[in-house]
């Protein structure tokens, strides 16, 4: 797959191609659908097929301060899109000036003099120019006027839920894990490198990687989880229960993400990780002492065994 920053960056003669747009974060089963959806039509048409994102999220940049919860960081999801099949990753830098596009400027710009693109594909609640004024509608007339096609991507719903980012987001926050997964078609993931604590854990005989996560990072609600535990370089996740919350048995007032993986001794510091959580465990809970604590860990680590299976 070729990554290009920029539209611009299409290179001399490019040809005609099927473009989708949208931010993706998730990259879950409805983008799936989307852009599984644009790669077919584009091998029946003997032509690229080409993912147009954002970086950073238009969110921020049209209203500061209101950035949503990152589902799957940049690189995460450049890997999920090439795992569809996609030809090109074209991440437009989302500045105030690009936001202040006018839509038809915005199609003639980037769908018809850099991408040619010859079949658009789009959800049907996609939204595009200045102040999100073009609709699908818009975008079908304008292909009228510029020679290319529009196609609406399948939207993907279970129990009369549409799958969304909007709604994963509000499932990870709630610690709802497993419906998390049912919408994103596998588990979420957190991603951070590996810091020092307070070694708390290791003096109860359960040390603990600390995990310093991205600051828009979707953190799942306090709680204990069931995770896996992935390694850069190793082909085998481990197994672990993480906790996610303020340790309230010790007074803690910082929120933290802290993995003890099954079965391992060595030392994570400095690591980057990614955790995939498979299942919630239970609440946060505070002990008047250590021994019920300890206890309770116990009975997390052979939880998170069954739960890993």
């Amino acid at each position: 797959m070729q990554r290009w920053r920029g539209y611009d960056a299409a290179p001399g003669g490019w040809g005609r191609s099927v473009v989708t747009i949208g931010v993706f974060d998730g990259v879950h089963r409805g983008h799936q659908a989307t852009i599984g959806h644009a790669v077919a039509r584009a091998r029946e048409l003997g032509v690229q097929s080409v993912v147009v994102t954002f970086d950073p999220h238009p969110a921020e940049v049209v209203r500061p301060g209101s950035h949503p919860a990152v589902l799957t960081e940049p690189a995460r999801k450049a890997e999920l899109i090439e795992a569809l099949g996609v030809d090109v990753l074209c991440v437009v830098p989302f500045t105030q000036e690009f936001s202040r596009l006018p839509a038809e400027q915005f199609v003639h710009d980037v769908l018809v003099e850099h991408l040619h693109a010859a079949l658009v594909v789009v959800g049907s609640n996609f939204r595009f120019g200045h102040r999100a004024a073009g609709d699908v509608a818009l975008l079908e007339r304008l292909g009228q006027t510029f020679g290319f096609a529009v196609e609406g991507g399948p939207l993907v719903a279970e129990d009369g839920t549409v799958f969304s980012s909007t709604y994963i987001r509000s499932c990870v926050d709630a610690g709802d894990v497993g419906a998390a997964a049912a919408a994103l078609g596998r588990p979420h993931r957190l991603e951070g490198v590996v810091v020092r604590g307070d070694q708390r854990g290791r003096e109860l005989g359960f040390p603990t990687a600390n995990l310093l996560c991205h600051r828009y990072a979707a953190v799942p609600a306090d709680g204990v989880y069931a995770a896996r535990l992935i390694r850069r370089g190793q082909h085998e996740p481990l197994m672990a229960a993480v906790s996610v919350g303020t340790n309230p048995t010790f007074s803690g007032r910082e929120r933290r993400v802290e993995a003890y993986a099954l079965d391992f001794s060595g030392d994570l510091y400095g690591e980057r990780l990614a955790l995939d959580f498979v299942a919630r465990l239970r609440g946060q809970i505070r002990y008047d002492s250590i021994e019920p604590l300890i206890a309770q860990m116990n009975q997390d680590v052979e939880r998170t065994r069954r739960a890993l299976g």
